[in-house]
C-alpha cells in the first residue's frame, strides 16, 4: 500500500482511540498520522491514500479545525489520490443531519478531482437525513459512539478490511 497519511484532531480523545484500532489494523507500514490542528498544505499533499477523520459538529458543521485547514489545500489538484473518510455522529440527537461532516469532507475532496472509497452501508442506523448518504450507502464510515458504541469496533475492522483492497 502507498504512503497514508490519517489526517485527525490530536486533542480528541475518542477518535483518537479510533486512529489507534485502525493503525493496528492496517499496520504501522507507510502509515503517518498528522494533526490537522497544525497541518500545512504540503503536509497534507505528500500522501497517496488519506484516512480522513471528520466528525460532525453540532447542526451539521465541520470541526473548526477542519473548517481553518481547507482553505490550504482549496486550490490544489487531487486528482490521482484515494481518500477514506470517517466521523462520529449522533443519530438519535442530530437525526437530521446525521454524519454531515463526512458528507461535506467528500464534497469538498470531490470538487478538487480526489477519489473517494470506503462506501458503507447505511443498514443498521436510523436517522431523518444526511449529506454523507448517497443512495444505501455513506460516503464513509459513520460510527455512533453515544448509541451505539458497541458496534463501532466491528464497524472499523469491516472498512479497514474494505480499505485494505481498494486502496492502491
Amino acid at each position: 500500500m502507498k504512503d497514508t497519511g490519517i489526517f485527525y484532531s490530536y486533542r480528541s480523545v475518542k477518535t483518537g482511540q479510533q486512529i489507534k484500532k485502525m493503525i493496528k489494523l492496517l499496520g504501522d507500514d507507510n502509515i503517518y498520522t498528522v494533526d490537522v490542528d497544525i497541518a500545512t498544505g504540503d503536509d497534507f499533499m505528500k500522501y497517496s491514500n488519506y484516512i480522513l477523520a471528520v466528525p460532525t459538529w453540532f447542526d451539521g458543521e465541520l470541526p473548526n479545525y477542519w473548517d481553518e485547514f481547507l482553505p490550504s489545500i482549496e486550490d490544489e489538484d487531487l486528482k490521482g489520490k484515494q481518500f477514506a473518510i470517517f466521523g462520529g455522529g449522533d443519530q438519535k440527537g442530530y437525526a437530521e443531519n446525521f454524519v454531515d461532516g463526512i458528507g461535506l469532507m467528500a464534497e469538498f475532496i470531490e470538487e478538487r478531482g480526489g477519489t473517494i472509497v470506503g462506501f458503507t452501508s447505511t443498514e443498521g442506523y436510523s436517522f431523518e437525513g444526511s449529506r454523507a448518504q448517497r443512495g444505501d450507502q455513506f460516503v464513509g464510515l459513520a460510527l455512533d459512539i453515544e448509541n451505539q458504541a458497541a458496534l463501532s469496533n466491528e464497524r472499523i475492522e469491516n472498512w479497514i478490511a474494505q480499505l485494505k483492497k481498494e486502496f492502491k
